[in-house]
């Protein structure tokens, strides 16, 4: 089938929604927020059940998005391989173990990192500790400031913050410790946190559970499937987030690609 463009946000709902927790992203960039930077793609337009992949072009570098499970995966190898002559020259790409091998030999790999894709599937601790409070727009420039400092490979999105989707500490006016959401899609009853980091000078206080508590209990309201992602090899994050609750979902791999020539 021809590589076709999609529009139809129901219909790209409907598909996502046989795997929320596989397709979060996807969920959450429906959102009108989101949608308007988005463009999707697929060889199954009739089917309902194909592959899809999405490009993301609302920051820096243009993401894309192309999750599978394993017996999906050739399906959406066949999409990338299509898709190859419309992307831009360098990219950052969520996709399945080994499904970059379709982009070969436009693309190399320049950083390659294997994350849990974790979903929330139990009741969080009651209560907040350290004070935790709500952050908003006039916090992006301490947001920016921490994140520099303590987490520099972040993707922050300001927007985020005129929806309530950032919660942090602060000790003497200084912000010590941050959890954010990179998507959170209230029609489509979506989040997926991020942005999750605690100044060096103040780890090891549970700043960093005080807030993905605080914001978990925040959006509960408006979410029925809540998820994060976490880097394979981050144990202490990844025990952290097992204690509160969140069970791995999937594995995937976020890679940096840029053209051959």
């Amino acid at each position: 089938m021809p590589l076709t463009s999609l529009h139809d946000r129901a219909g790209l709902a409907a598909r996502f929604r046989t795997d929320p927790a596989l397709h979060l992203f996807e969920l959450g960039d429906l959102d009108d927020v989101l949608w308007p930077n988005t463009t999707w793609y697929t060889t199954s337009p009739d089917s309902g059940d194909g592959p899809v992949a999405l490009l993301y072009s609302g920051g820096d570098t243009p993401v894309l998005q192309a999750f599978a499970r394993p017996a999906g995966v050739p399906a959406m190898e066949a999409l990338l391989r299509d898709l190859r002559p419309f992307l831009p020259r360098r990219l950052v790409a969520g996709l399945p173990e080994g499904a970059e091998r379709a982009l070969a030999p436009d693309y190399a790999v320049e950083r390659r990192t294997p994350l849990l894709r974790m979903l929330l599937t139990a009741e969080l601790p009651a209560g907040t500790a350290h004070g935790a409070l709500p952050l908003g727009p006039g916090d992006a420039d301490d947001v920016r400031a921490l994140l520099a400092e303590s987490y520099p490979d972040s993707w922050f999105d300001p927007r985020m913050l005129a929806g309530g989707g950032y919660v942090g500490v602060r000790a003497g006016g200084r912000l010590l410790a941050v959890a954010g959401v990179h998507v959170h899609s209230p029609a489509q009853r979506v989040a997926v946190l991020g942005n999750v980091t605690t100044h060096p000078d103040a780890r090891g206080r549970g700043l960093a559970r005080s807030c993905v508590t605080a914001l978990c209990h925040r959006l509960a309201a408006t979410t029925d499937h809540l998820g994060l992602n976490v880097r394979t090899d981050n144990a202490p994050a990844v025990r952290l987030y097992e204690r509160l609750g969140f069970t791995t979902a999937a594995t995937y791999n976020e890679l940096v690609l840029a053209a051959v020539s």
